[in-house]
């Protein structure tokens, strides 16, 4: 995206595709009103997403940061905002600030397995990494997705995650909290697939994404798995809503969740997953 002069003002875009993904989730791909802006992103930063006349939320990019020509984003309707981002059309304008915040650090896991934990939506937030990952696969270890949901329903991206199953350079393993229909796959929670999965916690980085219950035992399976603390990557989006730290609605204690994070290395952040 070109530099804007006021971060605080939103660049028009258009609504290109909207696709239901589960019964409140939804992705939204994006294209420039103005045809050579050009966006591009880090795996792991976020935009503000300001639907007019109603208001603006923080919102993950989950797209490929190697096709910069628009943008998605995957969100659910939980509130006035995302639920007036629900009902948008093809064609329809909405306003984007961004891109903000601290990616996943990729190019440091250079050489070492990659563990990528996701708990319900929280594949959102990560799917551009393993994207990033795959793109440049000579360059990792083993790469393992380990995805959890609560019911098979709540599962996202569901062909992509049939064609990463294909891959022979990438193991995906998903599991739900419950099985509903004719789900015949592993049932409990993902931390229960971390003790089996097969990479070297003693040469490995994890990106984790999801409820801070399951990213708080997401680390602690790790580390009983060997795992150092400053291998393991969080995202905490907790919080943000002006995205540039002038609001301090996500300050938690000295960091600023969107200027600081929202990713942030586990040795950093803690103290914040003990609190509720």
């Amino acid at each position: 995206m070109a530099a804007m002069s006021d971060p605080m003002v939103p660049v028009i875009y258009r609504v290109e595709k909207f696709q239901k993904e589960t019964g409140d989730t939804f992705t939204m791909e994006l294209s420039p009103a103005e045809k050579k802006s050009v966006f591009r992103f880090k795996p792991g930063q976020f935009n503000m997403l300001y639907v007019y006349g109603v208001g603006e939320v923080p919102i993950s990019i989950s797209g490929d940061p190697t096709h910069p020509n628009g943008i998605t984003h995957t969100t659910r309707a939980v509130g006035s905002v995302t639920d007036a981002m629900n009902k948008l059309k093809p064609g329809m304008a909405i306003g984007v600030r961004g891109p903000f915040g601290v990616p996943w650090p990729v190019e440091e896991a250079y050489g070492d397995d990659v563990i990528f934990v996701a708990g319900g939506i929280g594949l959102a937030p990560l799917r551009p990494a393993l994207y990033q990952v795959l793109s440049q696969r000579e360059k990792f270890g083993k790469v393992i997705l380990l995805y959890g949901t609560r019911t098979p329903e709540d599962i996202l991206y569901k062909k992509e995650l049939e064609n990463w199953r294909k891959r022979f350079d990438l193991e995906v393993f998903v599991t739900v909290d419950r099985a509903t229909g004719d789900w015949r796959g592993n049932v409990g929670v993902v931390t229960r697939m971390i003790p089996r999965s097969p990479f070297d916690p003693h040469n490995a980085t994890a990106f984790v994404c999801g409820p801070e219950a399951m990213m708080r035992f997401t680390a602690l399976a790790l580390m009983d798995r060997g795992m150092p603390m400053e291998n393991i990557c969080l995202s905490m989006e907790r919080n943000m809503k002006c995205g540039i730290g002038l609001c301090g609605h996500c300050q938690m204690g000295v960091p600023f969740i969107c200027k600081d994070g929202p990713v942030f290395r586990l040795p950093r952040v803690r103290h914040i997953l003990e609190e509720r």
